[in-house]
């Protein structure tokens, strides 16, 4: 491959592709696992499903998925799918395309285990436009089946016609691997992100583990095709295994929501990996030495206590720089929480959550995240209230829009601090999502539990809450804990009911909380406070499913909560594959 390498910036991003297949432990906690499931990967699907099947979210017609690029005109989309089964493995990369990262047309997968130097699989990786507008995949490829998961290297595929916007054929040059492991674990080391250029090199990063260390590798390059690794990792950490799905990008000024390119400078960084073990995806916001190519965040207080994108069901993102809209999107993958037997049964399993833009909050602290604004093309039929009270123990339904595929946008207030339950010291050893077990909506408090019941049956035997609870500490300040439950979600009693949870870091002086869900039959994405915290749950109800879901707002604490304003709307279904 030729390239004659410029100081142009990069302009796209392809997001991570996980390879991973969960399972539940003793405790039902989710677990990672690479292992190939030979009873059920090509099971294909008899018929598809659709009780649970999202309306408005991406995923293909069946079978499993789970992870975008800009050019020439179109959003594209490359995803791990299983085309014979809806567990892991068989893996191609499938390969939709869109005007608008709402509605989507499915090519034929651009890339299928054809090489030696993928034989085994092609697994995740990422995209870069160089120079003269030509895009490169990066991806990991798999030449052995040993040691587990397999022995993984790192390729690239160019398009076969540069001009063709569809880019419906790709061709992977016979100079790959790229790089192969030396030094770094053979069997940990994978997903190498997107390319950023400075100081005449190209960067990347590739995610992978030294014993419980976890390492992010930087590789540089003149030429794209010969890589050197440099001495010392980008980052790293004692304790936190494996990680997947590594990203790197720049942020523009405190409180401005425009985008910028992986290769532009600037004073502010965001670093982020998926972290195996936990399955959360965590984040740092720093400085990054250009010479030394070193990254030091702001709060050093560590992956497992530092920030995350979302404190739910949420794993492998990756974000990209939108050319036109001069933002950075970021998109993730959440997974199935229902068992393999049951994805089988109906036929596909995985689902790309909204694409979010994301942007630093004006405190510098954080980031803040919100649903793209085209999602709104698809609201339908709405719903409007003022000025509602909502007393202690008080259930309000919300009729007149589809509640099990909706829209909800709602603020509340309250008048006062006087009933705030004190935050207990003995909690801090716990974290918010075992706060909300603790402290769930069932379990009257002073200020809260107050928010929506999502997805609820007639006579609620099963529901999803998402609320607010105000916490006032020792030292006179104020908690705000913000939760999504799953518990009494279903009454399947073999579904994964977690009770996810997160605080929201804000300034309670105007005593007013907003809220905005989500709602897709089998999904429930909320967004605390303006995208301060954000909770992605999955579930799986049994009555509360298409006209027979119900939506409403609720208080159960003893301070009177008044629904400002809510705006809820029925959500139509886009073009999906």
């Amino acid at each position: 491959m030729d390239i004659q390498i410029q100081s142009k910036l990069i302009r796209v991003l392809l997001c991570c592709i996980p390879i991973i297949f969960n399972t539940f432990n003793g405790n039902g906690v989710v677990m990672a696992s690479h292992k190939v499931n030979p009873n059920y990967q090509s099971v294909s699907a008899v018929k598809v499903k659709q009780v649970y099947r999202t309306a408005f979210h991406f995923q293909p017609k069946q079978h499993w998925i789970n992870a975008p690029m800009y050019y020439k005109g179109l959003y594209h989309f490359f995803c791990q799918y299983n085309p014979k089964g809806a567990v892991w493995g068989n893996i191609v990369w499938a390969h939709s395309v869109s005007t608008d990262m709402i509605n989507w047309i499915s090519l034929k997968p651009a890339l299928v285990p054809s090489k030696w130097f993928d034989k085994y699989g092609c697994w995740s990786g990422s995209a870069t436009i160089l120079p003269g507008e030509k895009p490169v995949i990066l991806y990991t490829g798999v030449i052995k089946e040993k040691p587990e998961p397999g022995y993984q290297v790192q390729n690239y595929a160019i398009p076969a016609n540069y001009s063709d916007p569809y880019l419906q054929e790709w061709v992977k040059p016979d100079n790959n691997p790229i790089l192969k492991p030396v030094q770094e674990n053979i069997s940990s080391f994978r997903d190498p992100s997107t390319a950023w250029y400075n100081n005449g090199h190209w960067k990347m990063l590739i995610g992978s583990r030294h014993y419980s260390r976890g390492i992010a590798y930087l590789y540089r390059s003149k030429d794209f095709v010969r890589w050197k690794r440099a001495r010392h990792p980008f980052n790293e950490k004692l304790g936190t295994g494996m990680w997947e799905c590594p990203d790197f990008y720049p942020l523009s000024s405190q409180g401005q929501r425009n985008g910028l390119d992986a290769s532009a400078s600037s004073t502010k960084y965001v670093f982020k990996v998926s972290l195996d073990e936990t399955r959360n995806e965590c984040y740092m916001i720093g400085e990054y030495d250009l010479v030394q190519d070193r990254f030091h965040p702001d709060n050093t207080s560590g992956w497992t206590a530092g920030l995350r994108y979302d404190y739910g069901n949420f794993y492998a993102s990756k974000t990209f720089f939108d050319p036109i809209k001069k933002r950075r999107i970021l998109w993730g993958w959440a997974n199935e929480s229902s068992t393999k037997d049951e994805d089988v049964a109906k036929g596909w399993a995985g689902i790309q959550l909204i694409p979010r833009m994301v942007w630093l909050d004006p405190s510098g602290k954080q980031l803040l995240q919100w649903p793209i604004r085209e999602l709104e093309t698809l609201r339908g039929k709405k719903k409007n209230l003022k000025n509602v009270k909502l007393n202690k123990g008080d259930i309000m339904e919300i009729k007149g829009i589809t509640a099990a595929q909706a829209d909800v946008d709602v603020t509340f207030t309250f008048s006062s601090f006087s009933k705030v339950e004190p935050y207990d010291k003995n909690w801090e050893r716990f974290s918010p999502q075992d706060l909300c077990g603790i402290n769930g909506a069932t379990v009257q408090g002073g200020l809260g539990p107050f928010g929506i019941l999502a997805l609820a049956s007639k006579n609620l035997e099963e529901y999803t809450p998402v609320f607010f609870r105000i916490f006032k500490t020792h030292d006179k300040n104020y908690k705000v804990l913000m939760c999504s439950d799953a518990t009494p979600s279903s009454t399947n009693p073999n579904e994964y009911k977690p009770s996810f949870g997160g605080f929201v870091d804000m300034d309670l002086a105007n005593k007013t909380l907003w809220l905005r869900s989500l709602i897709d039959h089998s999904v429930v994405e909320s967004f605390g406070e303006g995208g301060k915290t954000i909770i992605t749950s999955r579930v799986y109800p049994e009555l509360a499913v298409y006209g027979d879901a119900h939506l409403h707002v609720f208080n159960n604490g003893s301070e009177t909560i008044t629904v400002e304003r809510l705006n809820a709307w029925s959500i139509n279904a886009p073009i999906m594959n």
